[in-house]
């Protein structure tokens, strides 16, 4: 059995208004034809999102002060542009 290499290449694409936001995640497979998702989240659903970067400096903060306030969460979208939580 031989496998060929083929390429896999994913984005995520987020667009904010005024009502909410749109969460487009597009994947390329080979040659294939690109499968896109979008997925619609409310201002209400996002509050206190905290994005990926974010994430990472509040980490990095946490990590300077060696303590975590106790039930620390926030609204996240993992890699398949669905919302979720993170917590510390």
């Amino acid at each position: 059995l031989q496998l060929r290499a083929h390429r896999i290449e994913r984005r995520t694409h987020m667009v904010s208004d005024q009502h909410g936001m749109t969460v487009t995640k597009t994947l390329w497979e080979g040659e294939a034809e690109p499968q896109c998702q979008s997925f619609f989240y409310g201002r209400a659903e996002l509050r206190g999102l905290l994005p990926e970067g974010a994430s990472l400096l509040l980490l990095r903060v946490l990590a300077c002060q060696r303590a975590v306030p106790p039930g620390l969460v926030f609204p996240t979208i993992d890699p398949e542009g669905h919302l979720c939580t993170s917590s510390y």
